[in-house]
């Protein structure tokens, strides 16, 4: 009984960080307030009443419109906010025990960051610096309670300083950046989380995923052969799949080689 009232109460505080989601990829990459500023629709800018912001039931209550001026709603909102939400069902705590409870928020806080990190890049390109630093902070807690310091300093070494070496090398010697800053960052962060082993293993197949989908997007015209792509959800998805599905990640690499 305890554990379906966690996982209810999880699925519903997911929810409601599903809403916030949205509003941090909408206000992120803008500039704006993403906390104190009032919520108004894209397009007319007017002020959202309570009942508009219900997540997942507002969306279908206003049939995908504003109740203003008719414009059409992202279905992206309850996507993302479904999504979050189903993550909190499947991460749930399932006792009341402290380290239950507070795995349960790290590993949330985690995927969180990841989806946030992911939608951003894809559509501008950029991996905001306050993203970074809150998915660094709920690294540090981890390590804090649970991970090994002396490893994970290696991973950060070499997760943000061989990535950043490599690429202010190739800066200098071919006048073109490799890598983004919020890249490198999110390398470093990641090394801190997964060690030297998997951040190498991480930047490995990252960059094998991005060349994969680079080359099948110039073949089939989706995309031009000199235009940018962003790198960063190439590094979330590998560093998702080890993450919550290590031994399947593992045994991939096994195969392969």
């Amino acid at each position: 009984m305890i554990e379906v009232i966690l996982k209810l109460y999880a699925t519903l505080i997911a929810l409601m960080f599903g809403s916030l989601a949205n509003v941090l990829i909408l206000r992120l990459p803008k500039g704006e307030d993403p906390v104190f500023a009032s919520s108004h629709c894209p397009s007319c800018k007017q002020k959202l009443r309570w009942f508009m912001n219900i997540p997942l039931i507002s969306f279908f209550l206003l049939k995908g419109k504003c109740r203003f001026c008719s414009s059409s709603i992202s279905w992206q909102y309850p996507l993302i906010e479904l999504f979050v939400a189903v993550a909190g069902f499947l991460l749930a705590p399932k006792s009341l025990a402290q380290d239950d409870i507070l795995l349960f928020f790290i590993y949330f806080f985690i995927f969180y960051s990841f989806v946030i990190h992911f939608v951003i890049d894809v559509k501008h390109q950029i991996l905001p610096d306050s993203i970074n630093l809150f998915l660094l902070l709920v690294v540090v807690i981890y390590l804090f309670f649970y991970g090994d310091w002396s490893k994970a300093l290696y991973g950060f070494l070499v997760g943000f300083g061989g990535t950043y070496s490599v690429t202010w090398l190739f800066y200098k010697f071919r006048g073109v950046v490799g890598l983004g800053g919020g890249d490198i960052k999110l390398f470093g962060v990641l090394g801190l989380l997964l060690g030297p082993v998997g951040i190498i293993q991480n930047i490995f197949v990252s960059c094998f995923l991005g060349s994969l989908v680079g080359v099948i997007f110039i073949l089939t015209g989706k995309m031009k052969k000199d235009s940018p792509m962003p790198f960063g959800p190439f590094i979330i998805l590998t560093a998702f799949w080890q993450i919550f599905f290590e031994s399947s990640f593992h045994n991939i690499l096994k195969l392969l080689f």
